[in-house]
């Protein structure tokens, strides 16, 4: 198989190194690596690259999470069979990670595969948990028959540590063109209703979390709201989100009081917060563009 891999970066900092190197240390064969950086001001030497590495600059304004990718998949029509998607910030566990994902689409109804994200080193409880919650120790094959039990969560997806077969996701349109996020649950969306099959490999493993601040988490959901708000038809093919709110939050309630007890009011207060700006997004076509902008995470999507 002709194997690229796409990152998107901006301002990747101290981490940049070790993802590089946990990259060159992939036991494959034919990795080409694509980086579309917008803007990094970080300093971050982008000019020396391993062989079969290119970097392409864009501008920051110019950044989309679905345009910027489908730009990648349009260069890469001749060249890949398979296409990676990883972020910045998602480190490799182990040298046959990506092997292990890739195996996947031995299976020729496999049209995407997604791994297992652990949480980082430093990751707090709240972040932990979110993190075993949405990605379990057990391996599964998705397709639209498992909706009725798995309701919304059938089409979840994560394009930080995720692989397609490159003529299926064309033959379903790509990423949706202009989209806030959830760029990844709407491709893998329209794979399962056109017939095809998703792969969790629990066995493929990425270290990748965030500690968010409680404006951020607010913020993170409102962009969910706006995601859902503008994708209907998602929530008409899959089912609300509503249900695995409730089961989320009665899961982390669960870990907390087994691993961090302390952590118990800050939860609380977030699920209230992002309750809170799921709901202000999912009014989308009634608030003014100021409002969205100081609401959103992806402030630059607004311009």
């Amino acid at each position: 198989m002709k194997i690229c891999l796409v990152v998107p970066t901006h301002n990747p900092g101290q981490m940049w190194s070790r993802w590089v190197m946990d990259i060159i240390e992939q036991q494959m064969v034919e990795l080409k690596v694509l980086i579309v950086d917008s803007d990094s001001t970080d300093g971050t030497n982008f000019s020396s690259l391993p062989d079969g590495w290119n970097c392409l600059r864009i501008a920051k304004c110019d950044f989309n999470h679905g345009n910027t990718r489908n730009w990648t998949l349009q260069l890469l029509h001749d060249t890949a069979e398979i296409v990676v998607f990883m972020t910045q910030d998602a480190l490799l566990v182990s040298p046959d990670t990506l092997k292990t994902l890739l195996d996947a689409f031995s299976d020729p109804e496999v049209a995407c595969a997604y791994g297992r994200q652990l949480p980082h080193d430093n990751a707090t409880p709240l972040a932990a948990h979110a993190r075993n919650f949405n990605y379990p120790n057990t391996s599964r094959k998705i397709s639209m028959v498992d909706q009725p039990q798995l309701g919304l969560k059938t089409c979840f997806f994560s394009n930080s540590f995720a692989a397609y077969r490159l003529a299926d996701l064309q033959a379903v349109g790509g990423f949706p063109s202009d989209v806030i996020l959830g760029e990844d649950m709407s491709a893998a969306a329209r794979l399962l209703m056109a017939g095809k099959r998703v792969a969790y490999i629990a066995e493929a493993c990425v270290q990748h979390s965030h500690n968010y601040t409680l404006m951020q988490e607010f913020r993170r959901y409102f962009d969910t709201g706006i995601f859902h708000a503008r994708s209907p038809w998602i929530l008409k093919a899959f089912g609300e989100a509503g249900g695995e709110g409730l089961r989320f939050v009665s899961s982390e309630l669960n870990f907390l009081w087994r691993h961090a007890p302390g952590w118990i009011p800050n939860a609380m207060v977030r699920s209230i917060a992002k309750w809170l700006g799921y709901k202000l997004g999912r009014q989308d076509s009634h608030l003014p563009l100021k409002v969205k902008r100081w609401c959103s995470m992806h402030r630059g999507y607004w311009s």
